[in-house]
């Protein structure tokens, strides 16, 4: 069976870095992607989906480093749905996220430009270790 996803597009908030009880980082942010067509009558037409992308560890700390919102990625990972009971109703919540697997960081940093170079650049992170035990997540 293969549960592979890639994604390219852009952040949508700036990510949020966490701990886990051990020390190990985790960084969570929402991305943008879009598909663009033609009608049927000849008029463009666009259809934004948002994402929930989880980081782990050296890649959780890059993120938090170099992304920011608007900033555009290319993901490579694999989709994971949590559960949990709502404190306030006591109903079942779920989210479905990409883990993140490998991190490719394109175009200039976000919406300040603060630190980009004039021309376009990539650096590639590539997730090698193990992830942390669904007890060690602070969420």
């Amino acid at each position: 069976m293969i549960n592979r996803v890639f994604l390219l597009g852009n952040l949508g908030r700036d990510p949020e870095v966490r701990s886990t009880t051990s020390g190990s980082a985790i960084a969570t942010f929402s991305m943008a992607t879009s598909r663009r067509w033609r009608d049927s009558g000849g008029e463009r037409q666009e259809q934004t989906e948002w994402h929930n992308v989880v980081c782990f560890g050296r890649l959780a700390e890059v993120a938090g480093q170099y992304l920011a919102r608007g900033r555009q990625v290319f993901i490579e990972g694999r989709l994971q749905t949590r559960s949990w009971e709502d404190r306030q109703t006591g109903e079942r919540r779920y989210r479905t996220e990409v883990v993140c697997q490998k991190l490719q960081m394109l175009g200039p940093r976000g919406d300040d430009g603060a630190g980009a170079p004039e021309s376009s650049y990539v650096v590639v992170v590539e997730d090698r270790g193990p992830e942390p035990d669904d007890d060690d997540i602070p969420f």
